[in-house]
This record gives C-alpha cells, structure tokens and sequence, in this order.
C-alpha cells in the first residue's frame, strides 16, 4: 500500500482542483484528501454544481460516497444530507445529477475509470441510498471503549469485512488511553471539535492512518459526529497506555507527507465545513 500517512489536515486548506474528472463527472471540482500513487485509490471531496447531470457511467472500481451538503441524484434515488451508497465496480446506477449543487465525500477503490468490459457486481456489496439520519445508534461495540458516544452502522463488505460507520460522542467525553488497530482507519469530522494528541481538529478535519499506530487519547468539550472508514477487515482495537496524558488544547503537530506541506495549518472554531 502506497498511501501516505496522513494526521491530519483540514480539509479546507486544500485547493478545489475544476473538472478535475472531466469523463466522469465533467464540471465537479475535486479536493484530493488521500490517494495511493500506485493503485489510484483515492478520497476526495467531489463539489457539484447546481444543475449538474451526467450520462450512465459504470466505473471499474468501487465508489462510496456520502453526502455533506446539498442532495444528489444517483439512478433512480435521491441521497440528501448524510445520504450514503456504496457502488460496487460495474454497477450501472443510472444517471448522475444534482439540481442545488452537492459536496460529497468520496472514496475510490482504484483510479476511477469508466467499465472497461461489462461485468455482474456482487449484489451483497450493492447499497444504492440509506439514509444515516434515519438509523439508530448502537453501542457497546467494544467492552472497553470510553462510555458517551454511539455508532451508526453505514456498511461492513461482506468478503473483505472493511467498514464504514459513523460514530457521534457526548460533549465532555474524554479518554485517557491511546488505540491501535491492525487495519487502516480513515476519518473526516463532520461537526464539533477533537482534542487529540496532534492538536485539534474542526470540522473539515481528515486523517489516513496506517495500521499499527498509536493514537489518542481524545477528548471533545462540544461534542462530535465522525465519519470513518477501514481498510484491511474490520475494526478491531488494542488499548495501550498513552505516551503523554491527555491535555485539552494540545500543542498542534500533525503527521503530513511533503505535497500536503501547503495545507499544514489549524482552523478557527466556527470555519466553513469546506
């Protein structure tokens, strides 16, 4: 796996790359979060003008997407703010657009390119639109996590058990221990703010972590709702002593690789989600 490791950037301090998917999806400005050099994944923030439409496009990879603001047509459904989908490679969904404009998070299994050769997805892996606003929390899903926050179940692959969730914690939720987990574990902050051990996100906060690192402990004094996903199987977490307590406001030093050194920077509380 060639993705850098990334912790953290706010996403706002990226530029917005125009037409950068002009076969795909012309007119939609790209801001490229992670990408493996090798393999073309990728995770981005695709913003859609209002009245974009495009024809059927079958791509070769797998695309999930979830919607930040505004609505977006895919086929037949109508994915509003916190719509989520995940397209397997070859699905066919239909007819893309979006009357009011949409930011949406998107992530590409491999360099998004239109179906080469026509191909039958796995309907298993197929989710054309759920609506997160409408599913309910659960929790206890680890016996040691830190009580005061809940997890919204998005999609679990069922070959290669990687899982995408939302989780949403309780203001003056804090912890004093650090994770590990032996996959990789991606994130963006939707709302609130994140007191961790490399400074403090705001919304528009994005990290790609490597397997095997030690992060945290975290804390929130407004509350959060992130979005993560995993590569490499399902979340599972080692809790290990943190190597310095926890602080609120902690001193900012995040981990960039040198062509995200541009948009090394902090954000002020109440700064544009985008």
């Amino acid at each position: 796996m060639s993705r850098p490791w990334i912790e953290f950037i706010q996403s706002q301090r990226l530029p917005w790359q125009d037409d950068a998917l002009p076969r795909l999806r012309p007119g939609a400005a790209l801001r490229c979060l992670s990408r493996d050099a090798r393999a073309g994944a990728c995770s981005v923030l695709l913003r859609y003008p209002p009245g974009f439409a495009t024809a059927p496009i079958a791509l070769d990879c797998d695309e999930e997407l979830f919607v930040i603001d505004g609505t977006l047509q895919v086929g037949a459904q109508t994915l509003g703010p916190y719509g989520y989908a995940h397209l397997p490679a070859g699905h066919d969904a239909g007819p893309c657009g979006s009357e009011q404009g949409a930011i949406v998070l998107t992530f590409f299994a491999t360099e998004p390119l239109a179906s080469s050769q026509p191909r039958s997805p796995d309907p298993r892996r197929l989710v054309p639109a759920l609506d997160a606003l409408a599913l309910p929390y659960t929790g206890d899903f680890h016996p040691q996590f830190p009580p005061g926050a809940g997890r919204r179940l998005l999609y679990r692959d069922p070959v290669t058990r990687d899982t995408t969730w939302l989780l949403g914690t309780l203001p003056l939720r804090r912890a004093e221990r650090s994770e590990v987990h032996p996959t990789v574990e991606e994130m963006y902050l939707l709302a609130g703010e994140v007191h961790g051990d490399r400074g403090v996100m705001r919304p528009g906060a994005y990290f790609w972590r490597p397997p095997g690192v030690a992060h945290g402990p975290y804390g929130t004094q407004t509350g959060n709702l992130y979005f993560f996903r995993t590569r490499g199987g399902g979340l599972s977490t080692t809790y290990v002593d943190a190597a310095r307590p926890f602080q609120w406001r902690p001193p900012y030093a995040v981990v960039l690789p040198a062509e995200y050194e541009g948009a090394r920077g902090e954000v002020e509380s109440g700064a544009a989600r985008w």
